[in-house]
């Protein structure tokens, strides 16, 4: 029987594949969710399998109102409960302010903020009656970094900023009981072929003005979430972890 449970949004690739990795382990359940990658879903819960965890993969499209809460309880059902909520689905959007139609900034929201609503308030009594019960969102340093030499995200540092609040008002309304964090990456590597906001050339240029002149790996974020999801972190609430080389300092 598992002893800890967990559903990972935006898991066949990244970030998220690399959460899933970090926890997997025996004693560990964990929903591997994707919006329509399930070639990689299957891939990613092989490897938790390997590592000795249990493992189910489930597709929604978090933008859909009624996915999230859809998503929560099969995963549920599928794990025999919830103890960490992973909000890692999303997408990067640069188009400009002046190109920007409505319909595609409230694209933005409905995938990362309105999916982290959602999936919070489907996933609370699951998580209030889970041990050492966990939330923790994944932002992005795009809602930070505002520079002529850096590319902006105008929908998505938006989106991204709003999640922020709504995981510090959370860590207040779930308290004591629950956790709620976010991790911030910074430029981050991609997967070998995955789909990156920049051309992986402009990587290169963006590595000068990172103060630890690298970019970060999947692996390093999902540390940092690891640690947050832990029953070692249960007094950190309410924070914003920012994982991205000194980019925000």
């Amino acid at each position: 029987m598992a002893e800890r449970h967990y559903l990972i949004t935006g898991a066949a690739s990244g970030i998220g594949a690399a959460a899933c990795r970090a926890l997997a382990a025996p004693g560990a359940a964990i929903a591997v969710h994707t919006r329509k990658n399930r070639e990689g879903a299957e891939r990613v819960a092989a490897e938790v399998r390997a590592r000795g965890g249990e493992a189910q993969v489930l597709l929604a499209d978090l933008a859909e109102p009624e996915a999230p809460a859809r998503l929560v309880g099969q995963a549920t059902e599928a794990l025999g409960g919830l103890d960490v909520l992973v909000s890692n689905a999303g997408f990067a959007d640069r188009t400009p302010v002046a190109a920007l139609t409505d319909a595609g900034f409230a694209a933005s929201h409905d995938a990362i903020t309105f999916a982290l609503l959602r999936l919070a308030r489907a996933a609370q009594p699951h998580l209030a009656r889970g041990r050492a019960p966990r939330l923790v969102a994944v932002s992005s340093f795009v809602a930070h970094v505002f520079r002529l030499e850096h590319p902006v995200f105008p929908a998505s540092a938006a989106a991204k900023a709003a999640l922020e609040a709504l995981v510090k008002a959370l860590a207040i309304e779930w308290a004591p009981g629950i956790t709620v964090n976010a991790v911030v990456p910074g430029f981050t590597r991609k997967d070998p072929g995955a789909h990156a906001a920049l051309d992986p050339r402009a990587f290169d240029e963006r590595i000068a003005r990172i103060p630890l002149r690298r970019l970060g790996t999947p692996d390093e974020v999902a540390a940092a979430i690891a640690f947050l999801a832990s029953p070692a972190g249960g007094y950190i609430t309410g924070q914003c972890l920012h994982v991205d080389g000194g980019i925000t300092v």
